[in-house]
Parts: structure tokens; C-alpha cells; sequence
């Protein structure tokens, strides 16, 4: 439980460039450093993790938590990864007059071209692992192409999906079962139909009940993040529209201190749903300001949690038949091709812009993919390099 959480922890400090990258990182430190788990089953993690609404990556590092650890080892990694960019963010919101621009920053730049080299690399390794015909690289390449071209967010579940599809139809006929590594976290059906139905309640449930307490703010409030959490698709930027219509046009927080804050959550490692604790604790002004933050990081990532632990053993007991693997094998290439997509489409086109940023996101490459240097050594290097030559 101390390396999960550890582990995690020290992701959640370096981990700059968004649910993409995060992605990059967890490839990193759990397939090839930690071999916790086989790219088979990161990939069909990240598959499932895509399927479901809510925050990509964090559902991501509690799936590897829960398949480490239970249910504990589940919230110790999200603890972990989601403690240091929270209380960061907190910090800004108790202290926002005194805080600076942080976007522009030099040691920024370096952390984001950083992140461009791990996302290239997560994608190089995962590709030569999940693509290895010219059939599955050609649905990964597909998959590319119609992401670039489609800036739905929604389009990255359609084209999982249209993957599946192309699996199924393509490798139905192999046994593709022998290679599912087992597990004993799955839980039960019971408990993930469970789960699935408290997650389903509170979603109709909280509106109704801040209609019939008006006045009880701690349910509007809850009710505001857990509807923001629950209904997105595609990361943390995806949910940007929705904390702004739950906090600006009800007048909890002002556009201004809502845009400087989600300024600085652009330049902080970790989930950009961290951004909720800054807009609780902007909401409750005062000694109750970092309990307000809590509450809205906890209520935010609630339904996260809900689905993960609802999907999850039906999940299992989906991908051990033969047909599902079939359709995983199309799946799994999809999300190399979703990668790929994401490594151009925002974080290359957003880190790289001219001779000197390609060259260092190539050098990190290089001492990644080479030297084998590890990614929080890299990402302290990219820093320190940043600031004194970007």
C-alpha cells in the first residue's frame, strides 16, 4: 500500500501535459518500469477508462490502484496522484492576489516539451506491442486521422468503439483468451450492479433534493460538481463549460478568478479536475475555504469512482470471452491511434513552436527512450532547462 501510494504521489508531481500524457507516464512507470501490468491489459484499462465519463487518467490510476491493491490500494493512487496539484490549487485560491501569471514560465515550457517526449514514447511502445500487423496499424492510423479531423470530444468513444467493431469482425475466429493476465480485484457483479445504482441515484437524487432544500448549500454545491463529473466525456477541459455554468452563472465565483484559475491549473502536474478544489475553496471564502475545496474535489471524482467500481467485474468477466477479446484487439489499436492523435492534437501543436522547443522535446526523447533515465528525472531536467533557456 506505501508503494501505491508513493508511487502515485511522486506522479502527481511531475506529471504535466493533461490525461494524454498522463496516460504516457503511467505507461512508463507500470508496464515497462514496474511490469505491473502487460500492455494487453493497460491497454484494455485505458479502453474501458475512455468508455466512461468523468476524468480519463484519475479512473485510469484507480483501476491500476484497484487491480494493485483493493478497493484501499484503489484511493490510495488517486489520493497519491491527486493530492499535489489540490493542494496547490487551494493554496492559489487562499492566495490569489499575490499569485502571478504562471502560463508563460520558462520551467513550464520545459515541463510541457517533456511531456511531448513521454506521450511519443508511450505511443512508440504501445504501437509496436498492440499493432504488430499491418491491419490493426491500419485501423490505429484511421483512428488518427478521423481524430484530427474531428474535434468532438465524443468522437474518441465512437472511434474505441468502431474499433471494437473492426475487431470483432476481423479476429472472431482466433482464441485470443490464453493471454488475460487474472486478477482478484474485479469484485463482485452484485457489488458493481450495486455501485452502478448509487451512482444512477445520486445523479437524480441530488438535483431533487437541493430543490427541496433550497437553502442547504453544502447539497447545491455537491449536486453542481457531482452532475460536472458525471456527465463528461473527454478530460478535464471537457468539463470547463460545465463548472462554468455551476459557478460563474450562479454567481459563486467571479469570470475572472475563475479563468485565473483555470490558468494556473494549465501549469500544475496531476488531473485538471484539481481545478474543483480551487473553485470550492473560491466558493466558501474564509476558514471554511479548504474544507469547501475538499468537498468539491471529493464530490467532483465521486462518480469516477462509482463507475470504476461498478464496471469493473463486469468488465472482467467481459474481456476473458473470446468474442470481447476479439473485439479488444480492434479496441486496444484504437487507443494507439487515439494517442498518436493526442500527441499532435493539443500537446505537440501546444509545446512546440520553432527549431529550439522540436530539439528539446527530442532530447527527452532520446534519454527516455535510450538512456532509460526515468520521467521524474527527465521532468526536473526539463524544468530546470526550461527556465533558463525558453
Amino acid at each position: 500500500m506505501k508503494d501505491i501510494f508513493l508511487t502515485f504521489l511522486r506522479l502527481g508531481c511531475y506529471a504535466f501535459g493533461g490525461p494524454t500524457a498522463h496516460m504516457g507516464y503511467f505507461h512508463e512507470e507500470f508496464v515497462k518500469r514496474r511490469k505491473w501490468l502487460s500492455e494487453a491489459d493497460y491497454a484494455d484499462t485505458v479502453a474501458l477508462c475512455q468508455f466512461l465519463p468523468g476524468p480519463s487518467s484519475s479512473q485510469a490510476g484507480f483501476a491500476i490502484g484497484l487491480d494493485r491493491g483493493g478497493i484501499l490500494g484503489a484511493f490510495l493512487a488517486w489520493i497519491g496522484f491527486t493530492l499535489p496539484s489540490a493542494v496547490l490549487m487551494i493554496a492559489f485560491a487562499l492566495g490569489l492576489e499575490y499569485a502571478g501569471d504562471l502560463s508563460q514560465a520558462g520551467w513550464v515550457a520545459g515541463l510541457k516539451l517533456v511531456a511531448v517526449a513521454v506521450v511519443a514514447n508511450a505511443a512508440w511502445s504501445m504501437a509496436q506491442s498492440l499493432c504488430p500487423d499491418r491491419t490493426r496499424a491500419s485501423i490505429a492510423a484511421l483512428v488518427a486521422l478521423g481524430l484530427l479531423l474531428a474535434s468532438n470530444p465524443l468522437a474518441q468513444l465512437f472511434a474505441i468503439l468502431l474499433g471494437a467493431i473492426a475487431g470483432f469482425a476481423l479476429y472472431r475466429s482466433q482464441d485470443h483468451t490464453s493471454a488475460v493476465k487474472p486478477t482478484n480485484q474485479s469484485g463482485s457483479k452484485r457489488m458493481g450492479s450495486l455501485y452502478l445504482g448509487l451512482f444512477f441515484l445520486l445523479l437524480l437524487g441530488l438535483p431533487l433534493a437541493s430543490q427541496l432544500f433550497p437553502d442547504n448549500e453544502a447539497l447545491e454545491t455537491g449536486d453542481a460538481f457531482y452532475r460536472a463529473g458525471s456527465l463528461v466525456f473527454g478530460g478535464g477541459h471537457v468539463v470547463l463549460p460545465l463548472l462554468d455554468s455551476y459557478t460563474v452563472q450562479q454567481g459563486w465565483i467571479s469570470e475572472s478568478s475563475f479563468l485565473a484559475g483555470y490558468g494556473a491549473a494549465q501549469a500544475l502536474p496531476g488531473p485538471l479536475f484539481a481545478f474543483s478544489s480551487f473553485l470550492g475553496t473560491g466558493i466558501n471564502q474564509g476558514p471554511g475555504g479548504v474544507a469547501g475545496g475538499i468537498y468539491a474535489l471529493v464530490m467532483i471524482y465521486l462518480p469516477a469512482w462509482l463507475l470504476v467500481l461498478g464496471a469493473i467485474p463486469f468488465w472482467e468477466r467481459l474481456r476473458k470471452v473470446n468474442a470481447a477479446r476479439a473485439a479488444l484487439l480492434g479496441a486496444n489499436a484504437a487507443v494507439v491511434g487515439l494517442l498518436f492523435a493526442a500527441l499532435y492534437d493539443p500537446i505537440w501543436q501546444s509545446s512546440i513552436h520553432g527549431n529550439l522547443s522540436f530539439g528539446f522535446a527530442l532530447a527527452a526523447f532520446a534519454l527516455l527512450k535510450f538512456w532509460k533515465l526515468p520521467p521524474w528525472l527527465i521532468a526536473a531536467l526539463g524544468a530546470g532547462l526550461g527556465q533558463v533557456f525558453l
